[in-house]
């Protein structure tokens, strides 16, 4: 249930920063309920609750055209478009829309939502608009893969056992991949839901936190550098993972050794694990 609101949100936020972008007046989106099926449940810039809770069939409409072919598909007026079935016209004419997009999300090759944006006249819709519902797509991909990766590390980290596991160079490795990309995420919600996935991450190596250095605080890009070092990352590849220069990663780094009384690199990562800032 939580992942099912998890994902509303992230198609509400897509479908309003399509809006902005397109000027689109009309866009709502639909969440699957099984592999055959999906169901309208976000709606923005609506009239009517026609379209609310419609449910689409796979290769049925636009919708369901687009997420049978997991790409996107438009029609220049819904009612007379001959390359789409019509079971759905009513709902589509109810609320007064002819010119449809739908782009579906597509994760691990699954589609997990489809965007739609509409105008209420018969019109082409043009490469820009097209391009920014892609965008938007691509964004709720994006975030819904990040959120996937970190919970199947959490699951790896709770089923392995001791930090000496093999699955453990796994997990360090990821961690550092994902507290790189955590800044890169434009949604404060998400970048903090990711952020918290981590802390859980290095907190499931068993050390509790300030076990090794009470006491010590870094910062999220001390601990960021630290996670890119862990996983045998040059200051240079730090720099680069982390969208730094390489003289900031270094202060950085010279900040969190001297925080957690290492001399060197490796006593850093290592003192830096045994107070659980790092898996």
């Amino acid at each position: 249930m939580t992942e099912r609101r998890s994902e509303a949100a992230e198609v509400r936020t897509a479908l309003l920063r399509l809006r902005r972008a397109t000027g689109l007046p009309v866009a709502f989106g639909g969440l699957p309920v099984d592999p055959r099926r999906m169901r309208i449940a976000e709606l923005s810039g609506t009239l009517s609750d026609a379209l609310r809770g419609l449910a689409i069939s796979s290769g049925s409409g636009l919708g369901g055209k687009s997420m049978a072919l997991s790409r996107p598909c438009a029609v220049t007026d819904y009612s007379t478009a001959r390359h789409i079935s019509h079971e759905y016209d009513e709902p589509v004419a109810a609320e007064g829309l002819r010119a449809v997009l739908a782009v579906p999300v597509v994760v691990h090759r699954r589609v997990r939502a489809v965007l739609y944006g509409a105008l209420r006249r018969a019109e082409p819709l043009g490469d820009r608009v097209f391009d920014a519902a892609v965008a938007a797509a691509r964004d709720v991909e994006q975030a819904l893969a990040v959120r996937d990766e970190a919970q199947r590390l959490l699951g790896a980290a709770g089923e392995a056992g001791p930090p000496e596991a093999a699955v453990w160079e796994t997990v360090r490795e990821a961690h550092g991949e994902l507290r790189a990309l955590a800044p890169r995420i434009a949604d404060p919600e998400l970048r903090a839901e990711l952020l918290a996935a981590c802390g859980r991450l290095a907190a499931a190596s068993g050390a509790p936190a300030g076990a090794g250095s009470p006491g010590v605080a870094l910062a999220p890009r001390e601990v960021d550098v630290l996670a890119a070092v862990a996983a045998g990352v040059t200051n240079a590849g730090a720099a680069e993972r982390l969208g730094l220069r390489p003289e900031t990663v270094k202060g950085y780094l010279r900040s969190a050794m001297r925080k957690l009384g290492a001399h060197t690199r490796l006593e850093a990562v290592v003192a830096a694990r045994r107070a659980g800032v790092l898996p």
